[in-house]
């Protein structure tokens, strides 16, 4: 029997095996892809405060970058640019190999190429029923983390609710003539609601995708069509991957002998759908409370309860902030968008907010409460004032 077994091999279940592994558990790892470095559905944009806080390793960095340009939905322009490094292009396939050979050289056992098809959780322990080669196995543990990203339903199954709220990723890699830096497309005909990229990867490839709540296909093939016409880009490498994005924490995190983690757990920075580093941080409360919880024998509900207390104390008003200011974007049109980037653009508001020492890639809350304030007591301010997130 394992101590623990964890659903999805990706970086963040990976990171809180190699966590666990390293305290001394035993850690079994199912992971339904049958390559650990598959591409996956993600510029792979984190923070310098990510890279150093967990020992990122340098060589799945592609590149580092200060700078981004955002274009209003009638072509106006802001330029972010700040003195110091704020973020770096991983490569996400590389970087979910680098986390899964650290994790196995601490211990951690993993199964490639396997599907569960369930989990039953009793007083006396966790059943996993799964296929691998078409052999159907069962994996017994004292308890699991279900770390499968977005597209899971096992949550929800078991009791815990599910994801309430979440959005559609597309994406592509591409070729391009001469790209210095990321750029942003926002416009109800290019992303309604949210917004489209162009990552700059290495010289000449980069990739561009978006986030809608519907047909993100569609609009991201509307949007390579007018790059090949503006000659941003010269032609399209990759056929188009998806994913899911959630914006919003399922009901509970947490269960009997049981807790979710990273994208599952909407652990997800709801304005940017960014979830690498918000995982990572959760997964290293879980670990500490799951190894407590082994230790002592006590891997009820109500112990493991602090581990949702805990990172919601972390990450909770942040996800708050963030997902009413989302949802506030969401229905402005593309007219109050572009009477937005003049409010920013002629009153200073972009030169204060780039010259704020709290400025922060990961953490929003801050710099969008700031912004209201600065934009005056306009109708984008009601909703924080009425929940009390604005004096």
């Amino acid at each position: 029997m394992y101590d623990i077994v964890i659903i999805g091999g990706g970086p963040v279940g990976s990171y809180l095996a190699g966590r666990l592994a390293e305290a001394g558990d035993k850690v079994l790892t199912l992971e339904r892809k049958g390559e650990l470095e598959e591409q996956v559905c993600c510029t792979g944009i984190v923070s310098w405060e990510c890279v150093n806080s967990f020992a990122i390793d340098k060589n799945v960095i592609l590149k580092w970058t200060d700078s981004a340009t955002i274009f209003s939905p009638s072509g106006r322009l802001l330029r972010l640019q700040q003195e110091k490094t704020q973020a770096c292009i991983l490569n996400r396939a590389a970087f979910n190999l680098a986390m899964a050979r650290q994790a196995q050289s601490k211990g951690v056992k993993y199964v490639l190429n396997c599907l569960v098809r369930d989990v039953q959780i009793s007083h006396n322990g966790v059943s996993i029923k799964a296929t691998w080669q078409e052999e159907k196995l069962t994996f017994k543990a004292r308890a699991a983390v279900i770390a499968t990203g977005f597209d899971s339903n096992f949550g929800e199954r078991l009791g815990l609710g599910k994801v309430s709220d979440f959005a559609l990723g597309a994406q592509a890699e591409v070729e391009t003539n001469s790209l210095e830096g990321i750029e942003v497309y926002l416009g109800r005909k290019v992303a309604p609601g949210f917004f489209a990229w162009l990552v700059p990867l290495q010289p000449k490839r980069a990739l561009v995708g978006l986030l809608s709540r519907h047909s993100p296909g569609l609009y991201l093939r509307k949007l390579i069509s007018s790059l090949l016409t503006q000659q941003k880009i010269t032609s399209v490498m990759e056929k188009i991957s998806y994913r899911g994005v959630s914006l919003k924490p399922p009901a509970r995190t947490y269960g009997l002998r049981l807790v979710i983690v990273g994208d599952a757990a909407g652990q997800v920075k709801p304005v940017t759908g960014g979830g690498i580093y918000y995982g990572l941080l959760s997964a290293d409360i879980a670990a500490n409370i799951l190894h407590q919880a082994l230790k002592t024998n006590d891997l009820s509900a109500k112990n493991l309860a602090n581990y949702e207390r805990e990172w919601k104390q972390k990450l909770g008003r942040e996800l708050q902030i963030a997902y009413y200011a989302r949802k506030l974007y969401e229905h402005l049109g593309d007219k109050q968008i572009d009477g937005l980037f003049d409010m920013m653009s002629s009153n200073g508001i972009v030169e204060a907010l780039l010259k704020a020492e709290d400025l922060s890639f990961d953490w929003h809350a801050k710099a969008i409460l700031r912004a209201l304030k600065l934009t005056g007591r306009s109708i984008l301010s009601k909703p924080f004032r009425r929940r009390g997130l604005l004096k």
